[in-house]
């Protein structure tokens, strides 16, 4: 088996964060890698794998970082696969890693989700595979139906809450 996704992110203290990321592939039995690289402290080791991506079957990469958060725009620099973004929440409640990532100059671009939103990470992953992978995309559908089905259900348990003034 071959991955198809990389997970990578600058240290593995950001696991934590990313760990709905790799949960939500194995779920879907996409085959993923996981490697903990750092723009600043083994750039050339970054731009390696970067650019040794695509030859190794990988078709999309999700990038992790806090602070300066430079790795998912490294790579993106090194590669002509997707990128997509994960800003880690480490310092400026993660404003400061949004913006280094959403912030890339003209012809590098990096989709970019939400601070700590590795599982939208991951679920974009997975919606661009699915645009010829069948079997992936019935997957993806059930997921995603299921979300409906919980929010549904979540609907109706509050209608059971009483309150006074409460009129539904």
């Amino acid at each position: 088996m071959k991955a198809i996704v990389s997970v990578i992110m600058g240290s593995t203290s950001d696991l934590p964060v990313m760990k709905k990321a790799t949960d939500f592939l194995n779920e879907m039995q996409v085959p993923f890698e996981v490697n903990a690289l750092s723009a600043h402290r083994t750039p050339e080791a970054v731009e390696e794998f970067a650019k040794g991506a695509k030859e190794r079957g990988v078709k999309i990469i999700i990038a992790a970082a806090g602070m300066a958060a430079h790795l998912p725009g490294v790579i993106a620099a090194s590669t002509t696969l997707p990128v997509i973004g994960v800003p880690i929440n480490s310092t400026l409640d993660g404003v400061d890693a949004l913006l280094a990532i959403v912030q890339m100059p003209p012809g590098i671009p990096v989709a970019t989700v939400g601070v700590n939103a590795s599982l939208n990470a991951a679920i974009l992953a997975v919606e661009m595979l699915s645009l010829s992978n069948d079997e992936l995309a019935v997957r993806l559908s059930a997921y995603k139906e299921n979300l409906k089905k919980k929010i549904e259900k979540a609907n109706e348990e509050l209608k059971e809450l009483q309150y006074e003034y409460k009129t539904n």
